[in-house]
Formats: structure tokens, C-alpha cells, sequence
């Protein structure tokens, strides 16, 4: 992780292949293998993979247009540079500030993007209060610091770096001597299990350099940590290798190393890519390796420019000073569009009808049926039902009614099935889960995470047909939408609105809004207040006017409280 002194581990590891560096045009047969690349920007031709490439994004470079440009133009993934480390999202204890955070978070959603979440816990860049604390109450300070940033961004962060350096260079592979270290051995641990509790939405990554040559001691022991987490039920799902390189690229091992961390079931991603030099082989084989791996999920050039760069004086990125394209970046392009494609065919099925879109785009069934998408690629198809009709399900490739998954290492085919309704028919949803008696899999929304727990639910409350333990057991939570087709226009429906607190234990932690076909029907509702305590269902139920278009839509917003909407199950009934 680059700070504003660089680490003498770092430099060693560099010295050993730099050379003088100087900006690089493409030559000619570079020019011309970008214009006939499938794709012509890198998020896009990452994209083609399910794969992104991203960048560092500092926000005291936003006004720079030269550098919104290049960023907005090339990237479709942004880790904040400095702005959500300790120090700038904790300046003085229990006293959050987000203001820098913010700006490159909205920047990034204003303009398409993901974001990374970097960086949770950290030796490095603690401010001065959490250097001064020790034992339980730097421990305490870790805890409290995770759970704020990360309540912050709930549901709106991909990936978390949640620790980040965690082992050392020069002592066969040990863990770094550090002030969290002193708090006890299990800090990474606790660390993770604190994250995954504040957004289990997210995927929660350790971040490291020195650990591409899969033969080194560091890289052995950060392994056998990742090992050891997973068969211990360690929630972690992603490790980053920052790929701080010399001028003479990766280590020859690099590529068994993301091969051997993905074996144990985590993704791997290249999270600070830099190379001295910048020479275009180097920066090719980095790309190709990271393709040739199918859970290396994509990769993050650690700033925009030349100038822009921690190594601004090595130009280890893919644009110069003024954002013109290197050579390298031709030959990053070129690896990541030398992928093929085999074909994903859709078939509609039923007595309804309904139509069927996939991102990355292609698919768009009735229309377009059948499309190629890269080889490995993952590709979501979702279906909605036309006025009159349901979704009931997939078949061949997937099942279930929520969003389909298809993970493109063959070619693959779906079946959509869309029935007819009557007017007076019922939907029930359960929102997050799976079928469940009456109650359909989650299906027609349109934003939110799920959610689930084990915890019993008393239903004591619910008064007619209950519905299912399961449904209260499952969630789908944050700012979304549930639009549900199929009944009559400008007819009554009947909604009943199913849901339970389980995540806090006081009143005053979750309040929202709910609106019913743009009618708000709850204002800043309190679950936890209004059921009496934690862990007791309640329903609600309203009468509605169905839209123009058959359809019934149900928006959740937030209502001033700290916490998400959320919503366990829905029920729909046509007059």
C-alpha cells in the first residue's frame, strides 16, 4: 500500500530490475492493434470476461479534467487512494468524516463505477489517537472503526480490503510487528468476522505486497492463513496482490501463485498495479496471467497518469503526464480483448410472456436470443414478466426465479418460463430467499443485498395465513424496488408487506419509507419499535390502485435512520 514514505522493503524489491524511465508511444503496429480490438477502452474489454479494470482515484484530482477524462473514459472500477484509510475517515476517535471519501464514492457512481473499499485495518496511517491506544482498547478502537466506515457504505462497496500488510518481509514469513498485532494473534480474524456482520452484502479481501512469487516465505504464510480461514469458517472471500513491480515485471511464479490462492476457493484480483518503466511486455504478461486464472476477477492500476503516481518519477502507469496512451496500454488492451466467446442461448417457455436481458449486454430475448460472450465470463440474465403474466422460473443452465447466473465456460442454455395471471391472482415473494410454500423466490427487484439468519421468528403477531418460518429467516435490504406485473390496470390490489428486525437491538437503528405506486404508504417506519423487540414478525397491509401497466411497484427508501430498508416477504392480491 503506497503512503507518503516509501517502504524500504518495497524499494529493495524494485531496485532490482529499474531502469531509466521515459515516456512511450505506441509505434505504429500498436496503434493499429487498438483499432481493431474487440473492445476499445480497458473497463470495456475487462468487461467482456466479467473481469474490471480499475484505478486509483485521489480526490484532490477531481477538478483536473485532463485526469476525469482518462479516468472516466478507461476505468469501470475505483479504489480511493487515500480517502477511506483510517486516518482520513477517523481523524479523532468516534468522530467519522467521510467528506474526501464521499466526493470519490459519488464521483465514481455519477460516472458508472464500482468501488473497492480500501482500506479497514492497517498498521500504517492510523492517526495519532489510535497510535497512542493498546491492547483492549485498541482493539475495542479497530472494532468501532470497521463497523462505522462500514455501516457508512452498507450495501455500495464490491470489495473491502478489510486488513491490508498484515505479515512482514524479513522475518521467514511472520506476522508484521505492529500495534493491532500486540492486541492479540486472532486481530485479522476478528477483524473479518466484524466486517462480514456490518455488511454481509460485500466481499471482504486481505491486501498485501511482496506475495506474487508463489516460492516466497510471505506468500506461504498469508496461504496458510487464507487456509486455514476457509476451513474454519473464517468469513473471507477475496486476497489482493498489490504487484508493485520493477522494470523486469512479475515473478515467473505469479501466475501459479493466483492460481493456487483462487484453489481454495477465494477470489484474487491485482489491487495496486504499477511497473517501473511501464514496458509493455511486462504490463501484458500481468494481464495475461490475471485472464489465464478464471477467479482473478480483475485488476487496479494504482493511479491514473504518470504524475499521478506514488513512482511518479520511475512512469510506471499506462498514461503519461498529459493522460496520452503508452505502449503498454496497447498491450494490456490486447490481452484483455485475445479472449472467445461461446454462445449463451435463451428459450420462453409458458403461457405468459415476458422478456429476458443479460448483463454484459447481448441478450435481449424476444429480440435477441442468442449471443457469444467471452470465454469464463459470468453473465447475469434477469427476466420480467409482461402485464397479465409471472415469471415462474429458469431451467437448463439455472433454476430458481431470482437473477440467473451463467458462468460462460461452455456454451450454455436457459429456459424462462412466464404464466399467465388472472386479475384476482395472488403473488407472494419471499425477498432474499428461496420458494417457500406459496411464497415464489425472490424476484422482481430491482437494487438491495440479501441477507439471512437461523434465529427463530416469532410470528405470534400475524394474524391469518402465516407465512413460512423461511420467509422471515431471509431479507433483502438497502434502497430498492419490487415492481410486480400481472394485474389488471387501474384495478385494487391488496399489498401485505411481511418483515422482522433481527439485526439490532434497540428501536431508533433502522427507519424507512415505503411507497406504493408512488403513494407513500410508511413514513421513517421503525421495524424494531413497532414489533415490540428483535426477532418478532409483523405485517402490514395496504390497499393500492395497480398502474396503467398492470404493474404494482414497491419502493424502499431510507427514512433518516443509520441503517437500510428492508423487507422479508410480499404478498399481492388482485381484486
Amino acid at each position: 500500500m503506497p503512503t507518503n514514505m516509501m517502504r524500504s522493503g518495497l524499494l529493495l524489491a524494485l531496485s532490482l530490475g529499474l531502469v531509466g524511465a521515459c515516456d512511450l508511444q505506441p509505434p505504429d503496429d500498436e496503434v493499429a492493434s487498438l483499432d481493431e480490438a474487440v473492445a476499445s477502452t480497458l473497463g470495456a474489454a475487462a468487461a467482456q470476461s466479467g473481469r474490471y479494470f480499475g484505478a486509483a482515484i485521489a480526490a484532490g484530482k477531481l477538478n483536473d479534467s485532463n485526469y476525469t477524462t482518462v479516468a472516466s473514459r478507461e476505468f469501470n472500477m475505483v479504489t480511493a487512494e487515500n480517502e477511506m484509510k483510517i486516518d482520513a475517515t477517523e481523524p479523532n476517535q468516534n468522530q467519522f468524516n467521510f467528506t474526501n471519501a464521499d466526493r470519490v464514492f459519488n464521483w465514481a457512481m455519477q460516472n458508472g463505477k464500482q468501488v473497492r473499499g480500501h482500506t479497514l485495518a492497517w498498521h500504517s496511517q492510523q492517526p495519532g489517537w489510535m497510535q497512542n491506544l493498546s491492547g483492549s482498547a485498541l482493539r475495542s478502537a479497530m472494532i468501532n472503526h470497521i463497523n462505522g466506515v462500514m455501516a457508512h457504505y452498507r450495501g455500495r462497496i464490491v470489495y473491502w480490503d478489510v486488513v491490508n500488510e498484515a505479515f512482514a518481509d524479513g522475518n521467514g514469513g511472520g506476522r508484521r510487528d505492529s500495534n493491532l498485532l500486540r492486541t492479540g494473534n486472532d486481530w485479522i480474524e476478528v477483524a473479518f468476522r466484524t466486517a462480514r456482520t456490518a455488511d454481509p452484502g460485500t466481499k471482504l479481501c486481505y491486501n498485501d505486497y511482496n506475495i506474487e512469487d508463489w516460492n516466497a516465505a510471505k506468500t506461504q504464510a498469508v496461504f496458510h492463513m487464507v487456509q486455514d480461514f476457509k476451513s474454519r469458517g473464517v468469513p473471507i472471500d477475496c486476497v489482493g496482490f498489490q504487484a508493485h513491480f520493477g522494470s523486469g515485471g512479475m515473478p515467473g511464479s505469479f501466475q501459479t501463485a493466483l492460481s493456487n490462492f483462487a484453489a481454495l476457493g477465494v477470489d484474487v484480483a491485482i489491487t495496486e498495479l504499477d511497473i517501473a518503466s511501464a514496458p509493455a511486455t511486462a504490463y501484458g504478461n500481468v494481464t495475461r496471467a490475471c485472464m489465464n486464472v478464471s477467479r482473478c476477477v480483475g485488476i487496479t492500476v494504482w493511479g491514473v497518469r504518470d504524475s499521478d503516481s506514488w513512482r511518479s518519477g520511475e512512469n510506471p502507469l499506462l498514461f503519461d503526464g498529459g493522460g496520452n496512451k503508452k505502449a503498454a496500454y496497447g498491450a494490456v488492451l490486447d490481452a484483455l480483448n485475445a479472449v472467445s466467446t461461446v454462445a449463451l442461448t435463451v428459450t420462453r417457455s409458458g403461457s405468459g410472456s415476458g422478456t429476458v436481458t443479460s448483463t454484459p449486454a447481448g441478450i435481449n430475448c424476444g429480440s435477441t436470443c442468442s449471443a457469444g460472450f467471452a470465454s469464463g465470463a459470468s453473465v447475469t440474465l434477469t427476466a420480467a414478466a409482461a402485464g397479465g403474466s409471472t415469471f415462474a422460473g429458469w431451467s437448463g443452465s439455472c433454476s430458481g426465479s431470482g437473477t440467473c447466473t451463467v458462468s460462460m465456460t461452455a456454451a450454455r442454455s436457459v429456459t424462462a418460463t412466464f404464466n399467465s395471471t388472472g386479475a384476482g391472482g395472488t403473488v407472494s415473494i419471499n425477498a432474499g430467499g428461496s420458494a417457500s410454500g406459496s411464497f415464489a423466490a425472490d424476484g422482481f427487484f430491482s437494487g438491495g443485498n440479501t441477507f439471512s439468519t437461523t434465529s427463530a421468528i416469532n410470528t405470534s403477531q400475524i394474524t391469518g395465513a402465516v407465512p413460512p418460518q423461511a420467509v422471515f429467516q431471509t431479507e433483502r435490504y438497502g434502497e430498492l424496488t419490487y415492481t410486480i406485473p400481472g394485474f389488471t390496470a387501474g384495478r385494487a390490489v391488496t399489498v401485505t408487506l411481511y418483515f422482522q428486525e433481527s439485526f439490532w437491538s434497540a428501536a431508533g437503528q433502522r427507519t424507512f419509507n415505503v411507497t406504493i405506486n408512488g403513494q407513500r404508504v410508511l413514513t421513517a417506519f421503525d421495524i424494531f419499535a413497532s414489533a415490540g423487540g428483535a426477532n418478532r414478525a409483523i405485517a402490514r397491509t395496504f390497499n393500492a390502485t395497480a398502474s396503467s401497466n398492470g404493474q404494482v411497484a414497491i419502493q424502499f427508501t431510507r427514512g433518516g435512520g443509520p441503517d437500510n430498508p428492508k423487507i422479508c416477504g410480499i404478498t399481492v392480491t388482485g381484486s
